[in-house]
């Protein structure tokens, strides 16, 4: 199957197309662009005849301190305000060159070529940029969508299963955030790191219908789009505590599991909300196919990740914000206040997680 399909923004509607075999095409057509490229793909630039700016899919380089050598590099290729630029990578190359496609001479248009599962289920749409400074993640950012998104599912075939699992969590996460509905269709297409290109491709089909209708009625997170921060208040202070040995959709599968165990402790019952027991089946499969979490967890310091989660952006003067889920399944924003009940259960939630994925305690 292909799809394709338009999102509606503030400065119009840019194109989504979903198109197996579509990445060998698009490499041959981008000669007269400036070209923001995963090193990964090097390779297939050499043998298209094309080029690019290459650039190593690390944390550290989806930074502040890191952004001025890349348009340093831009302006030595000539870029210029009537350039087009794009990017082909997954989600740290995404933040740098919407970032940068925001602030190079004040904007430039841009196209992106997702290359990961979680940028084709999540992050290719939507316009919105994170950027690390120093030790705080995603403290920077701008809103400036591409004029053009271009899937290629056939290239998800180069991924390792961790990869892999870290989008079909951020796929679940989202389908669950709409809705019942969006959220049965995600599992019945049995979400695995093995499944079959075609299910594959429809279950990013589905994803990116969930996340439009958040991000057409709330485009610059102000109400509804909020709640797709699920799992991501606890999940990015797991990354943070363990130096990012925990991948980004792990740590927000991780992440959801602190947040149901934090209102389990808070005497929350989910037994007339069986949808959340499936997603929690569905993350623990997701977790555990990462072989690497289980000793990335062992060596975190609780209080690293405590650390970590009260200094997120998302929090008031006095309250925590946190994105739960209520009795009925339902996913809501909360504010609780800033007070030492409230960190203890945090610490607890985040003890009781770390022993669920490593059947040890983790350390103070």
């Amino acid at each position: 199957m292909s799809a394709s399909f338009d999102i509606q923004s503030s400065t119009g509607p840019y194109s989504v197309t979903v198109d197996r075999g579509s990445f060998a095409r698009l490499l041959q057509s981008f000669r007269n662009d400036a070209v923001i490229a995963d090193a990964f793909f090097e390779s297939k630039f050499v043998e298209a005849g094309a080029s690019a700016l290459f650039v190593e899919a690390l944390e550290e380089n989806k930074s502040l301190d890191a952004s001025p050598a890349l348009i340093e590099r831009m302006r030595k290729s000539g870029a210029n305000r009537s350039t087009h630029l794009v990017a082909v990578g997954g989600g740290i190359v995404q933040d740098l060159s919407a970032f940068i496609a925001a602030v190079y001479m004040r904007g430039l248009a841009w196209t992106y070529v997702p290359t990961t599962v979680l940028a084709m289920v999540d992050s290719c749409i939507g316009g919105k940029s994170s950027i690390n400074v120093g030790p705080y993640k995603n403290l920077v950012g701008t809103f400036h969508s591409p004029q053009r998104v271009v899937i290629d599912p056939d290239v998800i075939a180069t991924l390792p299963d961790e990869q892999r699992a870290s989008g079909l969590i951020e796929a679940a996460k989202i389908c669950f955030c709409r809705g019942e509905e969006a959220f049965a269709a995600h599992m019945s297409f049995q979400p695995a790191v093995d499944m079959p290109t075609e299910n594959l491709e429809a279950l990013i089909v589905n994803s990116l219908h969930a996340k439009q209708w958040f991000i057409e009625r709330d485009e610059f997170d102000r109400s509804e789009r909020l709640l797709l921060n699920f799992g991501h208040t606890f999940g990015h202070a797991i990354e943070g505590a363990s130096h990012f040995a925990v991948a980004h959709g792990i740590g927000v599968g991780l992440g959801i599991e602190c947040a149901i165990r934090f209102e389990q402790l808070r005497g929350v019952d989910y037994t007339n909300a069986p949808r959340v027991g499936r997603l929690q089946s569905h993350l623990q499969q997701m977790i555990r196919a990462d072989a690497r979490v289980a000793a990335a967890l062992v060596s975190i310091k609780i209080d690293d990740v405590l650390e970590k989660l009260v200094s997120d952006k998302k929090h008031g003067a006095n309250d925590y914000a946190l994105i739960l889920v209520a009795p009925d399944g339902r996913v809501e924003l909360r504010r609780l206040p800033k007070s030492a009940d409230t960190l203890d259960t945090v610490r607890r939630a985040v003890a009781d997680t770390i022993v669920k994925f490593t059947d040890g305690p983790g350390t103070t």
